[in-house]
């Protein structure tokens, strides 16, 4: 059934909004929509991600038949919806371990690390194992007040001195973790260990990615500031040496897709894109990253269908593959469109993580006004959307930098305006947030994170059962009332937390979707600070 002939929903501007960005919308009435886009039935669609994933071997990674059967799984439903429905298909290079990695300090101590917590293999890192010395390369230590102080290993002259055949100790900061890897394999270092920069939000363990264009067959690998420190510290008494094993497989050119749905209606002239990663890491099932964004966006989607809403502007979804292996099916589309195409794109949205268990409600800081980074002209007017939004409801938000680590990359880059939500990942929760948004800063004396499921396998609807500690999980259900319950199962989403980001959602959409007036911009974006160039962790950063 073509869902946009049934009855239309009276949806239309209070007024026009104002014709500068410097102001946010006057709303549009989205009520009817957000009453319709509800929590439990998103949470219907991420029950059946986990189904597909868990008929898949866990995953719903790009170049699977998980992630092919996650876009059978939307477009079949926005086609039924009435929906111009699109696949746009390229490759990229992906990336898997084929066994445990090690990493161990051999002396002055024996020191057995743990994968996973101590450590990660860096996504796109050769295989290999190697004893050798540990050197230290051009640290920063102590860290410096703020990020990206240190320029360890950026340059070729910082490795002027390493002896061939040791293991290089670089620091993160500055450049892409890939640049550091390279200058150390030319530099003849036999392996890599990048440990984070040290300054607050950068002392967990790094889980980073070289990007599918590394092709240095040495093993790289991440680990936390304090366990880095640890071992500068060691080289300043006397020779260090590590042992080091991964075990890796780079596959070229595998097939993968871009989901477009778009409404059959409204000005083509004046596109709203909001979109979505659809991929998950190879490890895990990626209910909250990103099936939220991705659900959320579904059932917009077939919401405003079912109420029949005829946008004045064309609104176009889109569900990005591979942006696990480094924002690859947003780059692709964007470097796709002409320039008429590109002009045409109002403004972009974007949806990465909506529903953390121990959330925080971030907006993207499209004026720059808090980190210095700003969108591309019109995305202030985004931003103060949002922020306008969540005052309506009386509830508490704060801002987050562009970054570089989500799917708008490609669009500011391309000039193109940029906002979206997202409610938190791998950093730890402050208690100043707790008081605002509920939660925990700590549990048996550690930090906790947003997500304490992060790119883990236990990113799902059963995160206790899929190896999460059960302590935690319980003290956060418990925190927040029994919103982590589904079914009467502890998930991996805050249903309270998806609830509100789905009704700004919705009403961000729409209200775009309604207007008479442009944000649209062609200025680009500022250069972006602290993740410069694509510092980005797995999926997310490179530097």
């Amino acid at each position: 059934m073509n869902r946009w002939v049934v009855g239309v929903v009276a949806v239309t501007a209070a007024t026009t909004m104002a014709a500068t960005t410097a102001n946010a919308a006057v709303p549009t009435d989205t009520s009817a929509l957000r009453d319709a886009v509800t929590a439990d039935a998103i949470m219907g669609h991420l029950d059946d991600l986990q189904a597909i994933a868990d008929a898949n071997a866990g995953s719903r990674a790009s170049g699977t038949p998980g992630f092919d059967q996650s876009i059978e799984f939307l477009e079949e439903q926005l086609t039924n919806a009435g929906y111009e429905v699109t696949r746009q298909d390229f490759t990229f290079n992906s990336f898997r371990e084929l066994s445990e990695p090690v990493f161990e300090q051999v002396s002055p101590d024996q020191v057995t690390y743990t994968p996973g917590e101590d450590f990660f293999t860096a996504e796109y890192s050769g295989s290999g194992d190697v004893t050798a010395s540990l050197e230290a390369v051009d640290l920063v230590l102590p860290p410096g007040a703020t990020a990206s102080t240190s320029n360890s290993g950026c340059e070729p002259e910082d490795f002027a001195d390493f002896t061939a055949g040791n293991i290089a100790l670089v620091q993160r900061g500055t450049c892409d973790f890939s640049v550091k890897a390279h200058n150390a394999f030319v530099a003849g270092a036999v392996g890599v260990i990048i440990f984070n920069e040290g300054q607050e939000g950068r002392t967990d363990t790094l889980n980073a990615t070289l990007g599918d264009a590394f092709s240095d067959d040495i093993p790289v690998i991440g680990t936390s500031f304090e366990i880095g420190n640890e071992l500068a510290a060691l080289l300043e008494q006397g020779d260090v040496v590590i042992h080091l094993v991964t075990d890796t497989l780079i596959e070229l050119g595998v097939p993968t897709s871009n989901l477009i749905a778009e409404t059959p209606t409204g000005r083509d002239d004046r596109v709203v894109m909001a979109g979505a990663h659809l991929d998950s890491v190879p490890d895990g099932p990626g209910i909250e990253d990103n099936g939220t964004g991705s659900a959320t966006l579904l059932e917009t989607a077939l919401q405003m269908a079912e109420l029949g809403i005829q946008p004045r502007n064309t609104v176009r979804f889109a569900w990005w593959g591979a942006e696990e292996a480094g924002l690859i099916g947003s780059q692709f589309y964007v470097s796709s469109l002409s320039k008429s195409q590109a002009k045409d794109i109002q403004l972009y949205l974007n949806f990465d993580m909506i529903g953390s268990p121990n959330y925080a409600r971030f907006i993207y800081d499209g004026d720059g006004g808090a980190f210095g980074i700003k969108g591309p002209n019109g995305s202030a007017h985004i931003e103060r959307t949002f922020e306008d939004y969540f005052a309506s409801q009386g509830l508490a938000s704060e801002p987050t930098a562009f970054d570089g680590r989500s799917d708008y990359d490609a669009f500011i880059s391309a000039g193109i305006p940029a906002g979206g939500l997202f409610t938190g990942a791998e950093d730890a929760k402050t208690a100043d947030q707790v008081g605002l948004y509920g939660g925990l800063a700590t549990y048996e004396g550690e930090p906790v994170s947003y997500d304490p499921c992060y790119h883990q396998p236990c990113d799902s609807m059963d995160p206790i059962g899929d190896g999460a500690d059960a302590g935690l999980y319980e003290a956060l259900n418990a925190a927040y009332g029994g919103a982590l319950e589904y079914e009467g199962v502890i998930t991996n989403i805050n249903t309270t937390a998806l609830d509100e980001m789905a009704d700004a959602t919705a009403h961000a959409i729409l209200t775009y979707a309604m207007s008479t007036s442009s944000v649209n911009g062609t200025a680009k974006a500022s250069p972006v600070a602290g993740v410069k160039a694509g510092e980005r962790l797995v999926s997310h950063f490179r530097r």
